[in-house]
């Protein structure tokens, strides 16, 4: 999006796989509704968006900028998890943030948000 260059194959392969991959999030077992399954919901709305204005509407008017923000979205709410992850799974910033709600975690989140908002910004001035 930032080169304004439309790789159609990679970008079916993206939206297909982000949309996998938050359907596959609700078979884990589960004691009850958490935020996994908020973020998953979220994912899929905006995914189904996505492909709406990139296959049905053609980036037709608005429908450019709703593809625009639902695939940079997607790829954050992407970006989120594996941050979690990371601070849930690798032992040093487990250490750093055994509860992730300290400050390397959130400073973490924050740089990853503007990154996407910086990023999304000139994708969506370039689609």
């Amino acid at each position: 999006m930032v080169r304004a260059t439309r790789l159609e194959g990679w970008t079916a392969l993206f939206l297909a796989t982000t949309v996998l991959t938050s359907v596959t999030g609700f078979f884990f077992p589960s004691t009850g509704f958490g935020p996994a399954h908020a973020v998953g919901i979220l994912s899929l709305v905006v995914l189904a968006a996505a492909i709406v204005a990139l296959y049905f509407f053609h980036l037709a008017g608005p429908w450019r900028w709703i593809y625009t923000v639902g695939a940079v979205l997607a790829l954050y709410l992407n970006v989120f998890v594996a941050v979690v992850q990371a601070f849930q799974k690798l032992p040093p910033l487990a250490a750093l943030a055994p509860t992730q709600s300290e400050p390397p975690f959130l400073i973490a989140q924050l740089v990853v948000m503007a990154i996407f908002v910086v990023l999304g910004h000139r994708g969506g001035e370039a689609v």
